[in-house]
């Protein structure tokens, strides 16, 4: 009996640990991707060159590898965050006044936002609700991004359209099962660090975006 008794505490414990985890990566979510959004406007209304958008998205490669990983348990870990998502919502900005400068520009960013929410939200319900485990997914989505970055370091040199869409369409899928397979791990106690779970669902969000608008803009343009 007390056995059974310590088995059910530590149960409960360990799912209300996961439930904290939870709260706290999608509240952290949810505030860096207005903050990105606030600085992706800036960037827009600066009109921010390429280049500068190009250092800033490396500078957010060398944090999100370098900084956040030493800081994910402290405070500061928080301010990285912020710092990690801002630079890459900054470095969004040439790329939606691109967009946006075309005759139907609004309405191709809006279909992206509007398919990524839905896609996320759609995708993070089902994994909290349904509780399964993806982690199944793990090996194949490590295999299918050295794919894509493969591709898309190819098609950097050779610049083939065709190759773009099907780079991009491979991406929106990948990082879409990304989401299940994060969001499962969360759930799941697989990540017990909500500002690394914050960061990997950001990526992929941010990801799903920007491959997403590509998509649209390239068959709007057809």
């Amino acid at each position: 009996m007390a056995n059974y008794q310590t088995t059910a505490t530590q149960r409960s414990e360990s799912a209300l640990a996961t439930n904290k985890v939870l709260r706290n990566t999608y509240a952290l979510l949810s505030m860096t991707l207005v903050f990105s959004a606030v600085c992706a406007l800036f960037a827009m209304s600066a009109n921010l060159s390429p280049t500068a958008s190009l250092i800033m998205m490396i500078a957010a490669i060398g944090i999100m590898f370098f900084v956040i990983p030493r800081t994910a348990n402290s405070g500061m870990g928080i301010v990285w965050t912020f710092v990690f998502t801002g630079l890459l919502g900054a470095s969004l900005g040439p790329t939606l006044n691109y967009y946006l400068a075309m005759s139907n520009g609004g309405a191709i960013v809006a279909q992206a936002l509007g398919g990524t929410a839905i896609v996320t939200f759609g995708l993070s319900a089902y994994a909290v609700t349904t509780k399964k485990d993806f982690s199944f997914l793990g090996g194949f989505l490590m295999v299918g991004l050295i794919v894509a970055l493969v591709a898309i370091l190819a098609n950097f040199f050779f610049t083939i359209p065709a190759l773009s869409l099907a780079i991009s369409a491979g991406v929106v899928l990948l990082m879409s099962l990304f989401i299940l397979y994060d969001t499962s791990r969360i759930v799941n106690g697989g990540e017990t660090n909500y500002i690394h779970a914050t960061v990997s669902l950001y990526l992929n969000i941010y990801n799903l975006f920007v491959h997403l608008l590509a998509l649209v803009g390239a068959l709007s343009n057809d």
